[in-house]
């Protein structure tokens, strides 16, 4: 049995067990809650990052579109992103796949053409990471934007309130003689 074969038969679980170590990397309280609530509404977050995770086991499975693992890592790591999470923390969520479907597999991989099979693909597990650091600081950035953008705007204001325009704010040039 080749390997997408044999992950196809054990996706649902795959899905299951890689969600929960994602969502064991947030507080505990959270990690409950994620777990706990399905409801799209109750728990956006736990339903775009549960949604996101089954995309990216289908595509790397080949059962979606390869372009769709951009947009599906960015899926999860623009909530990560907002709520501060560091590089190393907003991604560790992609090599954690990599241990579930070692541990999946088990004595499976004792076969040879499994096994390098498997490398492939944690290689591109491997590229995924690379297109989630991508995504990381592309969200990061834009994020820095915008509170740039309200700094600027709050300061704009309160020199409207005053009276005062930035020019009016410039040092004179001081005459030498």
């Amino acid at each position: 049995m080749a390997l997408s074969q044999l992950l196809s038969t054990k996706k649902p679980l795959i899905i299951e067990r890689w969600l929960g170590l994602i969502f064991q990397s947030y507080p505990p309280e959270t990690a409950r809650f994620l777990n706990k609530e399905k409801n799209r509404f109750d728990n956006p977050v736990g339903y775009r990052i549960s949604q996101a995770v089954q995309g990216l086991v289908e595509a790397l499975l080949g059962e979606a579109a390869p372009g769709e693992i951009s947009a599906l890592l960015d899926e999860i790591i623009r909530i990560q992103a907002l709520q501060g999470f560091t590089p190393a923390q907003a991604l560790a969520f992609v090599f954690l796949l990599k241990n579930v479907i070692r541990e999946e597999l088990g004595d499976a991989l004792k076969d040879a053409l499994l096994a390098a099979e498997c490398l492939e693909l944690e290689s591109r597990i491997d590229g995924m990471a690379l297109l989630g650091f991508e995504a990381y600081t592309k969200r990061r950035e834009k994020l820095h934007e915008v509170r740039l953008n309200e700094v600027k705007n709050r300061v704009s204001g309160l020199l409207r309130r005053s009276g005062l325009t930035p020019a009016s704010l410039e040092p004179e040039a001081e005459s030498t003689g």
